[in-house]
């Protein structure tokens, strides 16, 4: 069982940065590949970046690749993503989730998910 809690969101300028931060609750998190989702208003849920149990490997998103940035540091038991050049289309409420198994590249559904966040709210202004 691991409980995630998602810090950092906030309102931010069109063109701005942001770094949201996830918590683990425990060490075991270290053998589970995490990612970020992001759900607005009126749509489902989308997969927004992801990363290998050990940091090596990262996925992304088309709609957010070379905006942002997922990392880990496995010795806190955080994940971050960090987002640049934000547009108005990034506003919406953002998941940290984890999957056990360390693979990246297979935690892109919500059906992939063992564990979810409560979510952190984003809102990009024009």
């Amino acid at each position: 069982q691991v409980q995630l809690v998602e810090s950092g969101g906030g309102l931010v300028q069109a063109g701005g940065s942001l770094r949201l931060s996830c918590a683990a609750s425990t060490r075991a998190a270290t053998f589970y590949a995490m990612a970020w989702f992001r759900q607005a208003p009126g749509k489902e849920r989308e997969f927004v970046a992801a990363i290998s149990g050990s940091g090596g490997s990262t996925y992304y998103a088309d709609s957010v690749k070379g905006r942002c940035s997922i990392s880990r540091d496995n010795a806190k038991n955080l994940v971050y993503l960090e987002m640049r050049n934000l547009k108005p289309e990034d506003t919406a409420v953002y998941y940290c989730a984890a999957r056990r198994g360390s693979t990246a590249v297979t935690i892109t559904h919500t059906q992939d998910i063992d564990y979810w966040g409560q979510g952190t709210q984003v809102t990009v202004s024009e």
